[in-house]
């Protein structure tokens, strides 16, 4: 299946955020929302985002690798265990990213509308089998 045929994947999901920069989470909520998603946070603490992970019901989670000085990988280990897809949003690239979750999808940042879009639909498809 090609990404044109998967748009509607988007609409209606719910998506848990991760990002503590406060105009980067603003910016990601204006496209979420753009796609039809639901927002379901967001989450600027760790603490925070692993109550969340655990117990919010989400489609796909876009985590920020670095949230307030904290790596993020408690709270993607959580999301893991729940077999629910991730995407990785960092200024690092996908290098960055630890084992065992190298991959991941990633969107580097700065990244564009359509980047976010095709590489939550590829996770969501690709959790879907």
């Amino acid at each position: 299946m090609s990404v044109d045929s998967n748009e509607d994947r988007l609409t209606g999901a719910r998506v848990l955020v991760v990002e503590d920069e406060a105009a980067i989470s603003m910016l990601l909520e204006d496209m979420l929302l753009d796609f039809g998603c639901e927002i379901v946070g967001p989450a600027a603490r760790l603490a925070t985002a692993l109550e969340m992970a655990r117990g919010e019901d989400f489609t796909v989670a876009i985590l920020d690798v670095n949230v307030a000085g904290e790596p993020i990988y408690p709270v993607a280990e959580a999301i893991a265990e729940r077999n629910l897809p991730i995407v990785f949003s960092t200024g690092y690239g996908g290098a960055g990213i630890r084992e065992p979750f190298r991959d991941r999808p990633v969107v580097q940042k700065p990244f564009s509308q359509a980047d976010l879009k095709r590489t939550l639909i590829s996770a969501i498809v690709a959790a879907q089998g």
